[in-house]
């Protein structure tokens, strides 16, 4: 896949992920460990696709943990927008709605705006960008976009993951009924 532009890779990263928690986030979905699973494996995999190296000369790692930290408050930014409740069969939904969808959606097309500005509209000025804060070539901005999609993946599910623990923890009151599990 190395032979594929910035563009063609960040596209289909980003649609390949953002398919795949629209398919099982949105609407009232229940919380299992393979739909948890799901989305982990399509990053790993991406990772393992489109990440052929891992720049470390200048600042190439700082960028690439900016992208990390952002992936994070995005991914708990989107757990906040996928609120989780018990069912009255005793089991755990989420249920992920217009807001949930719009930030898996725009962080999505950004990505894909990004690299195709890029190729197209900003080229000059991101090579002068990058020999003047150090960032060894494309790789870098490539993998930072990836890496931020892990880690706002990670989240999500780490998000779900303690959602599901306080409502199986909580106590049900006198109606039969929990209360939504806190984000």
């Amino acid at each position: 896949m190395s032979h594929l532009s910035q563009f063609a890779t960040a596209l289909i990263a980003s649609a390949t992920i953002l398919t795949i928690i629209l398919a099982t986030d949105l609407g009232r979905r229940r919380v299992t460990n393979m739909r948890m699973l799901r989305s982990v494996i399509a990053v790993a995999i991406i990772i393992a696709l489109f990440v052929h190296s891992f720049p470390t000369s200048g600042n190439a790692p700082s960028l690439q943990l900016i992208g990390l930290g952002v992936g994070v408050i995005c991914g708990l930014t989107a757990g906040v927008l996928l609120p989780a409740h018990r069912g009255s069969d005793g089991l755990i939904y989420t249920t992920g709605g217009f807001g949930y969808a719009l930030v898996w959606i725009v962080l999505s097309s950004a990505r894909v705006l990004f690299a195709y500005g890029a190729e197209h509209w900003f080229t000059e000025g991101l090579i002068r960008f990058s020999i003047e804060n150090q960032l060894s070539g494309p790789d870098v901005y490539a993998n930072a976009f990836v890496f931020m999609s892990l880690a706002m993946v990670l989240t999500r599910t780490a998000v779900l993951v303690t959602k599901r623990r306080r409502l199986r923890r909580a106590p049900v009151d006198a109606a039969g009924t929990e209360q939504p599990a806190a984000a």
